[in-house]
C-alpha cells in the first residue's frame, strides 16, 4: 500500500493503467474534450459574433428621408380638388459631426477585443472544473484500492482472531468483532467504489462520454516549479474593458455637437405649372444639451475599470503567492504522512499482530493499530482533496490551459 499511494502523489508522469491496450486519459486530454463539447464556450463564441455585429453596424451611416407634402389640395371656391396645389419632394441627409462615426466604429473594436478577451476566461474556467474532476478520480482511484487493502488486512485479522477464539486464548467476542470490522470495511469499499462511479461521471459529463470505459493515468503533478506570471487572459479582459471605456468616453464627447442636416428639393406649382427648386439646412443649437452628464459620467466609469483592474491584478498576485505557499504546505503534509506517518503506522501494526499471535497483546490492541491507518489513509486523503483544490485554482490564475484569441481558433 506504502508504494502504490505514494506512486498517487509523486509520480510526475501518466502511467499505464487498466488493460494493456487502453491508453490513459491526461488531464490535456481531458481538458481538450470538454472545450470542445463545452456549450459554455459556443456561447462564448456567440457573444464574439454579437460584438462583431455591433462592429458592422456601427460603420453605418445614418439613413435618408425623403419627404413629400402637398398644400392647397383640397378646399373650396377656388381652391377645387388639386386646382392650386403644391406638392413638394425634398430629399434630406443628416450630417454627422464631432467624429461620431469614428468614436462609435472604435468603441465597436473595443467591445470585439473585449468579447475575445471573455472567451478566453470561460475556457480557463471550464478547464479548472475538469482539472478538479480530473484529480477526483486519480483520489478516488486510491481510496478504492486502499479500502480493498482494508478488506484484505481484516480478514487476515479475522483469521488470527479465530485461531487464538479456537484455541480458547480469547473468548467468543474478539471473533464477533473480528466479522463485525470485516463488514465495516466491506461497506467502506462500496463507498470508495461508489464515490469512484460518481467522480467517473462526472468528468466524463463533459464531453458526454461513457464514465465506465474512462481509464485515467496515474499520477497527480505538482505546481510548476518555475512560478508562471498571472494568467494574460484575465489582464487581457480588464485592459480591453479599460479600452472600451476609453472609447465611450471619446463616444459620448463627440455627441456634444450638433449635427446638421441638409436637404433639398422641388415644388410643383398645379396653377402655373411651374417647378421650383428648394434647399435648407437644419443646425440644432447647443444652448443647454451639451452632453456634460454622459461624458462626465462615461470619465468616472473609465477611471473606475482603471483602479479595479489594478486592484484585481494585485489581489491576483497575492491570492497566487498564498495558494502557492498553501499548496506547497498540502503537498508536503501528504508527503510527510506517506513518508514519515504511514511506514510506522504499519510497521507498528506488524509488530502488534506478531505479539497478538504469541499471546502478548489483546485483539483491541491489533483494532487500535489498524485504526490508526485508516485514520492516517483519512488525512492522506483529506490533504490530497485540498493539494487539488490549490493546484486546480492556481493553474486556473496562471493560465496554464489559455489559448490563443478566438480570431486564430475559430475561423
Amino acid at each position: 500500500m506504502h508504494i502504490h499511494m505514494r506512486a498517487a502523489l509523486l509520480a510526475g508522469a501518466a502511467l499505464l493503467a487498466g488493460s494493456v491496450w487502453a491508453q490513459p486519459l491526461t488531464l490535456d486530454q481531458a481538458v481538450e474534450r470538454a472545450i470542445a463539447a463545452s456549450p459554455e464556450l459556443r456561447a462564448g463564441e456567440a457573444g464574439v459574433d454579437a460584438a462583431r455585429a455591433d462592429q458592422l453596424q456601427a460603420r453605418v451611416r445614418p439613413n435618408p428621408t425623403v419627404s413629400v407634402d402637398m398644400d392647397n389640395g383640397v378646399g373650396t371656391g377656388g381652391y377645387g380638388l388639386f386646382r392650386q396645389s403644391e406638392l413638394t419632394v425634398t430629399y434630406s441627409q443628416p450630417l454627422e459631426r464631432g467624429g461620431k462615426r469614428e468614436a462609435r466604429m472604435a468603441l465597436a473594436e473595443r467591445g470585439v477585443v473585449l468579447a475575445e478577451a471573455q472567451w478566453r476566461l470561460v475556457r480557463l474556467d471550464i478547464a479548472q472544473q475538469v482539472q478538479r474532476a480530473y484529480i477526483d478520480v486519480q483520489i478516488a482511484e486510491q481510496m478504492v484500492w486502499i479500502a480493498e487493502d482494508r478488506v484484505k488486512l481484516e480478514k487476515e485479522m479475522r483469521t488470527e482472531a479465530i485461531r487464538r477464539v479456537r484455541g480458547y486464548k480469547d473468548p467468543l467476542f474478539v471473533e464477533t468483532r473480528a466479522d463485525a470490522r470485516i463488514l465495516e470495511a466491506e461497506l467502506a469499499l462500496k463507498e470508495a467504489q461508489a464515490k469512484r462511479q460518481s467522480a467517473r461521471a462526472l468528468l466524463a459529463s463533459f464531453w458526454g462520454g461513457a464514465p465506465d470505459s474512462l481509464v485515467i493515468a496515474e499520477g497527480i503533478e505538482k505546481p510548476d516549479p518555475r512560478d508562471p506570471p498571472l494568467a494574460e487572459a484575465d489582464a487581457a479582459v480588464f485592459d480591453a474593458a479599460v479600452d472600451r471605456a476609453r472609447a465611450q468616453v471619446v463616444v459620448e464627447q463627440s455627441r456634444a455637437h450638433q449635427d446638421y442636416t441638409v436637404s433639398g428639393g422641388t415644388r410643383f406649382l398645379r396653377e402655373t405649372n411651374d417647378v421650383a427648386v428648394l434647399g435648407g439646412i437644419s443646425i440644432p443649437l447647443g444652448r443647454f444639451d451639451r452632453n456634460q452628464g454622459n461624458i462626465a459620467r462615461a470619465q468616472a466609469e473609465r477611471r473606475q475599470l482603471e483602479f479595479q483592474s489594478e486592484a484585481s491584478r494585485l489581489e491576483r498576485l497575492r491570492r497566487l503567492a498564498s495558494l502557492r505557499a498553501d499548496a506547497d504546505a498540502a503537498r508536503v503534509r501528504a508527503e510527510g504522512i506517506m513518508n514519515d506517518v504511514y511506514p510506522k503506522a504499519v510497521k507498528t501494526l506488524g509488530q502488534v499482530r506478531e505479539g497478538y499471535a504469541r499471546g502478548g497483546f489483546l485483539f483491541a490492541d491489533v483494532q487500535d493499530a489498524a485504526d490508526v491507518i485508516i485514520q492516517i489513509q483519512g488525512q492522506w486523503a483529506e490533504a490530497m482533496t485540498r493539494y487539488r483544490d490549490l493546484l486546480a485554482e492556481i493553474d486556473r490564475l496562471t493560465g496554464r490551459f489559455d489559448a490563443a484569441p478566438l480570431a486564430e481558433n475559430i475561423p
